[in-house]
């Protein structure tokens, strides 16, 4: 007797159906053990109530992801301090800002959402009314499985306008300026320990001042000794994350009351009255009596192996590939579904 073709499309094993579609199509209100073929990631998925939808062929395995996080860059100061860059954490490579060791690798537990957050510039107020510019905002990821890697904004370059006044700390700090009567050294603020290093200090005399350059993630920013030697901002630190070396925060540059401008710091930080670079957590340039730069915005950096990628993100990242693993760039905050 000949047997006829069954239709499977529909059967149902103990209440767990097979069923086809993209992540947003998955069951509303799935049973624990349902099984999933995803489309939109080409992976087979199983719901538990623990974790929620997991890829069925790593149900539970946990995986490691390399990351950068880098906050925003600060304000220069409107007279005389270059603004301090992001603070810069990295588990990949040898170095992590503010010249620590690098830090471990996360791990990722699938189905677990990992929120990015990507930190503003520090913006640069108004020139003649300013005193200090804005600092920058923090970058950072979060999850349920780990502590929030946060990374923190820089620090804004300081003003002669309202009196001495410092450099302000932060994840890099910004550079000081010198007072306004009488030889004077205004400190630069303090980097934050494992992000960035401090800005350089300021110099001042009744006649002339010179600002400090803006600390770098690689190196401090330079102080000022008289009114024409001036503060530089200090170096960006040299990350492969990506599978290129590019240079990220740089300090801004310090500037005088009558003499040469300082060199902002590699690494995207400002030159005098200019902005720091997006997406490289710069800080920015000194006013030298007019606007400062505004610092640049920060960046949040993750490598994983292809292997174990999902492809489920949010935030609109740009995805790359280095040999085995995959990179996903996060110029805008956004999530990522391990």
């Amino acid at each position: 007797m000949a047997i006829s073709k069954i239709d499977t499309s529909s059967i149902t094993f103990d209440d767990k159906i097979l069923s086809t579609g993209t992540t947003a199509q998955r069951p509303s209100n799935p049973s624990n053990g349902q099984v999933y073929y995803n489309t939109t990631t080409g992976r087979l998925e199983a719901y538990n109530t623990v974790g929620g939808w997991v890829n069925a062929d790593q149900s539970g395995l946990q995986y490691a992801a390399d990351f950068l996080i880098l906050a925003g860059g600060a304000s220069g100061g409107f007279r005389y301090g270059g603004g301090g860059a992001g603070g810069l954490r990295t588990s990949y490579g040898s170095t992590s800002g503010g010249g620590a060791s690098a830090e471990s690798s996360f791990s990722a537990s699938p189905g677990t959402i990992y929120t990015i957050t990507v930190g503003a510039g520090g913006s640069n107020g108004t020139a003649g009314s300013l005193t200090y510019g804005g600092n920058g905002s923090n970058s950072s990821v979060a999850g349920a499985n780990i502590t929030t890697i946060t990374s923190i904004g820089g620090g804004a370059g300081g003003s002669d306008y309202n009196g001495a006044e410092p450099g302000l700390a932060g994840g890099c700090g910004g550079g000081g300026s010198g007072g306004g009567s009488g030889a004077a050294t205004t400190a630069g603020g303090a980097g934050t320990s494992g992000q960035g290093y401090a800005g350089g200090t300021g110099w001042g005399q009744s006649a002339a001042n010179a600002g400090g350059g803006g600390g770098g993630t690689g190196a401090a920013g330079t102080g000022a000794t008289s009114s024409s030697s001036l503060g530089h901002g200090g170096a960006g630190l040299s990350v492969s994350i990506t599978g290129s070396a590019i240079n990220y925060g740089g300090g801004g540059a310090g500037s005088t009351q009558g003499g040469s401008n300082a060199n902002a710091g590699v690494g995207g930080g400002g030159a005098v009255r200019a902005n720091g670079s997006a997406n490289t957590g710069g800080g920015g340039g000194s006013g030298r009596d007019s606007t400062p730069g505004s610092g640049g915005s920060g960046v949040v950096i993750l490598r994983i192996l292809t292997s174990m990628y999902t492809g489920t993100t949010t935030g609109s990242p740009t995805v790359t590939t280095d040999g085995d693993y995959t990179i996903l760039k996060y110029t805008s905050s956004g999530s990522y579904t391990a």
